[in-house]
This record gives C-alpha cells, structure tokens and sequence, in this order.
C-alpha cells in the first residue's frame, strides 16, 4: 500500500478521454526520505515513517537532528508515518516518489483544512437567521434560544449544541478520489476534485484503505 507526502499547487482543468472539462489539483508529492521503518517487535506495530521537504540545519532541535542523523537523511519540515506491513522493501535513508502509484486508480487524501477563526452559526453550521421582517433588529444572524423547553428536565443546554465557534483548521481525509495523471518527472500527483487546505498545505497520499466507487466518476 503506496503512501506519500506532498505539497498542494492548487486547482486547474484537464480534458478526460471523451472531451469532457474535469477540475482537479495537482500536488507536488516527494520525493519523500523513508526516516524510520517500525516493526511490532520494536515498537508495537508496523509503520513507515517519511520526510518531505527540506528544512535549514540551524532550524532543527537537537533530538530531531539526531533522528534524522540515524536514518541517513537530511532535516525535513514534514515528517508523517503510515502502517503498513509491506515494511520488508523501506530501508532508512531510501528514496519515495510518485512512481510508487503506478497503476493505482483511487487514494485517500488527508490534510487539515483551512481555518475560519471565530465563526457564527449561519456560516459555521448554515443555519437561516432570523426574520428578515420589520421587527427583528440587530439578530438577524442570531442563532435564536438555545435551552430547552420550559418544564423538560435536563441540561439548560445540550452537549453537542450547533453554536458560534472555532470553524476550520481540523484535519480531514478525501476518500476514494481518482488519480488522473503522474508526471515523475516533475514529481506531480493529479486528482480529480478538491482537497483539503490552502495552496501549498502538506498533506499525505496513500492508496485507498476502501473498496468501493470513486467519490466522482
């Protein structure tokens, strides 16, 4: 099961095989450093540790330059792990790039998504507001009561209640989307759709964990 770190370009149009406009992003993945390969006998599961990007010396803790100092590699800004128990074929210091999902149709994408800050409930939760009519002044983008109703014991207000708040910044992982293109060459991944966070966001590709169709078809 092929996985990789990368970095999001951005989104643009591509033509499929019939003519028909597709919008997709395109991501620049790897090449990637295999830092550390876990085993279940060392340390409880199977997992391979990588690094993307490369970051300036006098940036890295001590601990974090002695990780990268045993493995063979070079300071990384982007260090992610994956289990997997194909772990026979990584070695430290090894090499990952998009040549790794040749042959693969759908993958996972995972990354954090943009951050909102404080948000209130009709763009956090689309909620409708209040009357747009003579009388309502100054809530029109009120959330309305939120306690419950007179007489019914319980909570003043329910856990899980939809109010303003912190709306973004959590990490989000796109399902079975298509890869349409790899250029290894330019060490570009393209899948069709969005996916989660800014242009130049890191995030990690893997091959689909389930069977089924595409999110797009």
């Amino acid at each position: 099961m092929p996985a990789i770190l990368g970095k999001k370009i951005g989104m643009t149009n591509v033509f499929d095989g019939q003519g028909r406009q597709v919008c997709v992003t395109v991501i620049e993945a790897g090449p990637c450093q295999v830092l550390q390969v876990k085993s279940v006998d060392t340390d409880g599961y199977n997992a391979v540790q990588l690094g993307f990007a490369e970051k300036p010396v006098r940036l890295v803790t001590k601990p974090l330059a002695g990780h990268f100092k045993k493995s063979g590699a070079t300071a990384k800004r982007f260090i992610r792990e994956y289990r997997t128990d194909d772990t026979a074929k990584y070695q430290p210091g090894a090499q990952v790039t998009v040549v790794e999902f040749e042959g693969v149709d759908l993958v996972d994408v995972i990354g954090v998504s943009k951050g909102r800050g404080f948000a209130g409930v009709m763009k956090r939760h689309h909620f409708g507001g209040q009357p747009a009519s003579h009388g309502t002044e100054r809530k029109h983008r009120s959330s309305g009561g939120i306690g419950e109703g007179a007489g019914i014991p319980g909570r003043a207000v329910r856990l899980g209640k939809r109010m303003s708040g912190h709306m973004g910044h959590e990490r989000r992982t796109i399902e079975r989307i298509k890869l349409v293109k790899i250029d290894a060459e330019a060490n570009l991944l393209v899948v069709r759709g969005s996916v989660p966070g800014p242009n130049g966001a890191y995030v990690l590709v893997r091959n689909a964990r389930k069977v089924g169709v595409p999110k797009q078809k």
